[in-house]
């Protein structure tokens, strides 16, 4: 196993042991089933993209691994990541918190059905993975980039962040919350500021971007915006 993949198994364990320790500290207790199911659902979906992406595009891999806000360019960037790591963390604390003191009864069909949206949003980020190589976890812009206007792309111009949605938009109902829901308010403000500031980015420094933006209308959801 080369460094590379040992980087990208390890960064996911401490993920599994980080996302573990928020869900069931505050909920004190391990009689948490929807967090047990949640928990295979998000890192087997996310363990299965990791083993694509080292067989068939480890270059994608290595722009994915080497993220987060310090990896950033930009300051600005550098905080926007700051924010949706709170955001994400409220994400997960709030349903825990909600769990323990019972303020959500959530039906098991809707518990499942959350589950059905990370896997969604999974599936939707996959797929964006097959189709653009250059699918940084920072704003920038390799040197033979190209504008990818094909597969997702040629229906939303951020067909990522709409898959990023979608998969927290389950995670709150896959942890049988309610209250959890709220989040999804700061998370996508979060996301939209850091599309804006991607959308300048590229229309000054990818050669063909502005024309892609001007022929596919919407950001992140079709007929919506």
């Amino acid at each position: 196993m080369n460094n590379l993949n040992k980087k990208a198994f390890g960064g996911l364990l401490n993920l599994l042991v980080c996302v573990s320790t928020l869900i069931f500290l505050p909920a004190w207790s391990l009689g948490y089933w929807q967090a047990w199911i949640f928990l295979f659902t998000f890192f087997s979906s996310s363990l299965a993209i990791t083993l694509y992406l080292m067989k068939k595009d480890p270059r994608l891999l290595e722009r994915r691994v080497n993220a987060g806000a310090a990896a950033e360019a930009e300051k600005s960037q550098k905080v926007i990541q700051g924010f949706a790591a709170i955001v994400f963390l409220t994400t997960i604390v709030c349903p825990a918190v909600d769990h323990r003191f019972s303020w959500s009864p959530v039906p098991t069909y809707v518990v499942l059905a959350g589950d059905m949206l990370v896997v969604l949003g999974f599936f939707i980020v996959f797929l964006v993975f097959k189709e653009n190589t250059y699918t940084s976890g920072i704003i920038e812009v390799a040197a033979e980039q190209k504008v990818i206007s094909t597969g997702l792309y040629a229906v939303v111009r951020h067909p990522m962040y709409a898959g990023a949605m979608i998969l927290l938009l389950g995670v709150p109902l896959a942890l049988g919350s309610w209250w959890g829901l709220l989040t999804i308010v700061p998370m996508t403000g979060v996301i939209i500021w850091r599309l804006l500031c991607e959308e300048k980015f590229l229309a000054a420094k990818l050669p063909g971007y502005s024309g892609y933006r001007d022929r596919v209308r919407y950001r992140l959801a079709p007929f919506v915006w």
